[in-house]
């Protein structure tokens, strides 16, 4: 446990369960570390993590394993007898579970710990949405390939194949005939992340194809409401992958007054049981009305949180924490405008030497752009890699409507400056 005085010790003390990559995480923690003292665990299995990026915004930090909800409880308890615990959370996929059992054994605002194992697992997601007449794609948890082909053939190709226990899109695959299938099926049983393990018996799904475009829905659950605060048109590629490659929050329309899907966010957050806390809804709007893909208790990944606050002014971290620690939560919109992200990728697999942007380049309303790719990393396109494997920077646009945010993203491109060990791209 290592204290670090930062900022005025009247503040509530706020515990933050991981912090995952400074490329997509930092405005959380600089929102709250202007109105909390922030204490965050850090740490996995047998690893002892030592904040790094984090530390400007930290009170303190305690290493324990944020994945063993008995270490981290007991980790909270001897910090709870220095300090008040006004609350805790994470943003991590991986760690809601954990964390919710120490908010439930602490007296901390939170959902149930089996609502957020019941967004974890996506077939108990499913089998919850079905007993409450959600609209939703029909979805099986398949035990081998033959039982994959034996569902496919029912719900009749195209169907989609997905990991039961993984989030972001990572393998999942359209496939469009049985010799699909079985290419999707390996991918899906094969595919792992770091400390993400994949303890279900049957640990792949097969979904029917939902046509339609494809929204996310970031929420503030609280007080017996569902409000959503961003609400980002999602873009994909890499066909037949479903790589997230951008998203666009308009924040000059109130999603609050679409009835369809308010609806269907209030049923489907009321059937997995998530009434305290932030959630992450996947939809899409078919030819049959909307439908929902899957429900994550959590704020969205790929700076979606941040987009909503530059497109509406309200801060999805701090509207967190506030549920967290059961503040009252400010909702007001002061902006109204379009905020976007686009992440750019190479035209083949290169191994990168080095990537920059020509901030004299980058447009007007450009908000951030950040490198990824790391000197020596090499690129994996979908469907080999994904997400950080494949993208190359990003870049965060505010602009007033969607075709000037298109525009802007298109013209960033040419202030991309990437050495890979065979050109300059």
């Amino acid at each position: 446990m290592s204290p670090h005085t930062h900022g005025a010790s009247e503040r509530p003390l706020l515990v933050v369960v991981s912090s995952l990559g400074q490329s997509t995480r930092e405005p959380f923690l600089a929102s709250l570390a202007g109105h909390y003292r922030v204490w965050l665990f850090i740490g996995g299995p047998g690893r002892a993590d030592e904040p790094s990026w984090e530390v400007p915004y930290l009170t303190g930090h305690t290493v324990v394993d944020t994945l063993d909800a008995d270490a981290m409880l007991a980790a909270a308890q001897k910090l709870a007898a220095e300090e008040t615990i006004t609350g805790i959370l994470t943003y991590d996929e991986a760690r809601v579970v954990p964390t919710a059992v120490v908010a439930t054994a602490l007296g901390l605002p939170t959902s149930e710990p089996e609502a957020f194992a019941r967004c974890r697992d996506k077939t108990a997601s499913r089998e919850a949405l079905a007993a409450c007449g959600v609209p939703q794609a029909t979805s099986v948890s398949v035990r081998s390939l033959d039982h994959a082909r034996e569902v496919a053939a029912e719900l009749g190709y195209p169907v989609v194949v997905k990991p039961r226990h993984l989030a972001t899109s990572i393998a999942v695959i359209r496939a469009d005939s049985p010799a699909d299938l079985e290419v999707a099926y390996d991918a899906a049983r094969s595919a792992t992340l770091p400390e993400t393990p994949a303890y279900y018996e049957f640990g792949v799904l097969v979904e029917e194809f939902l046509d339609g475009y494809e929204i996310s829905v970031d929420s503030a659950c609280f007080d017996g409401r569902v409000v959503p605060l961003a609400v980002a048109r999602k873009a994909t590629g890499y066909a037949p992958s479903f790589e997230e490659t951008g998203h666009v929050v308009d924040g000059r329309v109130d999603w609050a007054a679409d009835d369809e899907l308010m609806d269907v966010l209030v049923r489907a957050h009321a059937a997995v049981g998530l009434h305290t806390g932030t959630s992450h809804v996947e939809l899409k709007y078919t030819s049959s009305g909307l439908k929902v893909v899957e429900i994550n208790a959590r704020l969205g990944g790929d700076l979606v949180p941040y987009l909503g606050q530059l497109a509406t002014g309200v801060d999805l971290s701090l509207a967190a924490a506030a549920i967290a620690t059961g503040a009252p939560v400010d909702l007001e919109r002061t902006e109204s405008r379009v905020a976007a992200i686009r992440f750019y990728y190479p035209a083949t697999e290169v191994t990168v030497r080095s990537v920059d942007f020509d901030r004299s380049l980058l447009p007007a309303g450009t908000e951030r752009a950040v490198p990824l790719a790391q000197p020596g990393q090499e690129m994996l396109l979908p469907p080999r890699g994904f997400g950080w494997m494949s993208r190359l920077a990003h870049v965060v646009v505010v602009a007033p409507d969607t075709e000037t945010a298109a525009a802007a993203l298109d013209a960033a491109a040419g202030a991309l400056l990437v050495v890979t060990e065979e050109s300059t791209l």
